[in-house]
C-alpha cells in the first residue's frame, strides 16, 4: 500500500487499521497512532517441550528462556502440525499445513508469489527492517531469498558447529549467530520497527559427525556431575511392543548410535542440555543489547522449536512420528508492553507452529492474509477468551523408506494415528495415559471412539489442504 492508496483507505471510513509508508506507527480509524513493536523471533531445532527449566525440568539450566517465561506468557500445550525441519518451517513461515504449503522435502522451495506471502517479506512491504540468522531450511542453497532481507545471514543445509574466527580461533556456530544478532540490532533504529528471525541449528545433532550432539567448549563441565534419569519409556519391553516397521525404522537406527547403552545416554542428553543452554546464553545476550540500545521495551520477543525429540524413549531417536515427545514443543511470548496481570501466565489453550506468521502480523498491526490457516494468539496473549480449537490435524508426508508416513488428530483427550504405508493404527487416551503405552484401537470398549476420530481426522486433512 503506497501512501496515496493509504489516505484513500483512511479517508473512506474503513474501520479496519492500516499502516503508514515508513511503518513506523499504525494509524487507527479514531486517529490514535499506536507504535508498532519491534519482534524478535527465536527458533530451536530439535527442542522439546519440557527442556526448559520453566517447563519443570530440573536439571537443564535455561535461565533467560526462564525469564522470558516469568516474565511473559508460556504456552503449555504448543505443538508442530509436522513434525520434521523443512516442512515445520514452512509453516511456521506460511501459516499453513504442509499439505497446503507443499514444502514435503528438503528440495522443495517458495514459489516468488508464496515467499512473497510469508511473514518476514509481509512485514518488509510494511516497512519493516527484516533480518534472518541461521538455519533457513526450505529448499536448497541456490534458492536461498538472500536479496529478500535486509539482513542476511542465514545458511541452507545443515551448517557446521566447529568453526574458526579471522585468527584462526575456535568458534561454536550459536556464539556466531549471537554475534550476528548484536550485529543486526546495532544496525537498528527507533524510527523503523525491525523483525529479526534466529533459527538456531542447536539442539540438532551433527548428522555427519560420530560425536553427534556437538556443544560449545565453554559449557564442556556443565552437567557433568549430574545424572539424568533414564525415561520410563526407554525400558525395552516398550520398544519390543512397536509394530516391525517402526522397529527397523530410522528412528532405531539413530538410537543405536545416541542411546544404545547407559553411559552413551547420559553422554547424549547432556550434549543436547548443553547446546541448548549455549542457546539461553544467546537469548540473554540480545536482551542485554536490546537494553544497552534502548530498544528493549518496545521489542516483542517469540521463541518456539520447530519440533520435539526422543531422547531414548520407546528404544527411539529422533522424530518424525506422532508421539507427544516428537510433536509438542517449547511455546514462550515475552511482550514488555504487557499488562502486570500478563507476566508469567501459562495458557493451556493448543497453540500450532501455523499460528506463528498470523500471530507475528497481528502484533505488528498488519492483516493477516486469507491464505494463513493458523490463528493468532494475540487475543490469548492478551487474556481474552475466544472459542478455541480442541483439536488439531498432525501429518508427516515425507517419503523415506526407513520413515512411515503418518496422520494424526491429536484432540485435547486422545490422539488417533495411521501409518498410511502399513496400515497401521493407533489409539491413545492421553488422560489415563499420557505416556502412550496402551494402543486401544482393537480395544472394542473404543471402537465408537476410533471410528468418529478417524472420520474427524479425514475431514480435518480435507480442511488443511483447502478442499
Amino acid at each position: 500500500m503506497n501512501r496515496r492508496q493509504f489516505l484513500s483507505f483512511v479517508a473512506g471510513g474503513s474501520a479496519a487499521a492500516a499502516f503508514s509508508l515508513t511503518g513506523c506507527d499504525l494509524e487507527l480509524a479514531g486517529g490514535r497512532a499506536k507504535k508498532q513493536p519491534n519482534i524478535i523471533f527465536l527458533l530451536t531445532d530439535d527442542h522439546r517441550a519440557d527442556s526448559m527449566g520453566c517447563a519443570g525440568n530440573p536439571i537443564i539450566q535455561t535461565p533467560n528462556m526462564d525469564a522470558l517465561a516469568a516474565n511473559g506468557i508460556r504456552f503449555t500445550n504448543a505443538f508442530v502440525t509436522t513434525s520434521i525441519c523443512a516442512s515445520s518451517r514452512a509453516s511456521i513461515f506460511t501459516g499453513q499445513w504442509t499439505r497446503r504449503h507443499g514444502i514435503i522435502g528438503f528440495g522443495t522451495h517458495f514459489s516468488e508469489e508464496a515467499l512473497a506471502q510469508t511473514y518476514p517479506m509481509l512485514l518488509s512491504q510494511a516497512g519493516y527492517r527484516i533480518g534472518f540468522i541461521g538455519k533457513y531450511g526450505v529448499g536448497p542453497k541456490k534458492n536461498l531469498p538472500i536479496d529478500k532481507y535486509d539482513y542476511w545471514k542465514g545458511f541452507g543445509g545443515q551448517g557446521r558447529y566447529e568453526n574458526k574466527d579471522e585468527n584462526g580461533n575456535y568458534k561454536h556456530l550459536t556464539q556466531i549467530m549471537g554475534e550476528q544478532a548484536i550485529e543486526f540490532l546495532n544496525g537498528c533504529s527507533e524510527d523503523r520497527p525491525f523483525c529479526l528471525s534466529v533459527s538456531f541449528k542447536a539442539p540438532h545433532v551433527q548428522d555427519s559427525d560420530p560425536r553427534q550432539f556437538i556443544y560449545d567448549r565453554a559449557y564442556s563441565e556443565l552437567y557433568k556431575d549430574v545424572t539424568i534419569p533414564t525415561p520410563e519409556t526407554a525400558n525395552p519391553r516398550y520398544f519390543d511392543a512397536l509394530p516391525e516397521f517402526l522397529r527397523t525404522s530410522e528412528a532405531r537406527r539413530r538410537w543405536k548410535i545416541r542411546f544404545p547403552n547407559p553411559e552413551k545416554f547420559q553422554e547424549s542428553v547432556k550434549g543436547y542440555y548443553r547446546l541448548i543452554t549455549g542457546v539461553d546464553v544467546v537469548i540473554g545476550k540480545i536482551r542485554d543489547q536490546l537494553k544497552q540500545l534502548n530498544l528493549d521495551d518496545n521489542t516483542v520477543i517469540m521463541l518456539i522449536g520447530d519440533n520435539g525429540f526422543y531422547l531414548g524413549e520407546y528404544g527411539l531417536a529422533g522424530k518424525w512420528f506422532p508421539h507427544e515427545l516428537s510433536i509438542r514443543v517449547p511455546l514462550v511470548v515475552f511482550d514488555p508492553r504487557a499488562d502486570s496481570k500478563r507476566r508469567g501466565v501459562t495458557l493451556d489453550q493448543m497453540a500450532l507452529n501455523v499460528d506463528i506468521a498470523p500471530t507475528i502480523l497481528e502484533l505488528a498491526h498488519l492483516s493477516v492474509p486469507q491464505q494463513m490457516q493458523g490463528r493468532s494468539l494475540l487475543p490469548l496473549l492478551k487474556g481474552r477468551k475466544p472459542k478455541w480449537r480442541t483439536e488439531f490435524f498432525y501429518e508427516h508426508p515425507f517419503k523415506h523408506k526407513t520413515i512411515a508416513r503418518t496422520e494424526a488428530l491429536r484432540t485435547q483427550r486422545f490422539k488417533y494415528a495411521r501409518y498410511i504405508d502399513f496400515d497401521y493404527e493407533e489409539l491413545y487416551d492421553l488422560q489415563n495415559d499420557p505416556a502412550e503405552t496402551i494402543n486401544l484401537a482393537k480395544d472394542e470398549k473404543y471402537q465408537k471412539t476410533l471410528t468418529s476420530l478417524r472420520k474427524r481426522c479425514n475431514n480435518l486433512a480435507n480442511k488443511a489442504k483447502g478442499s
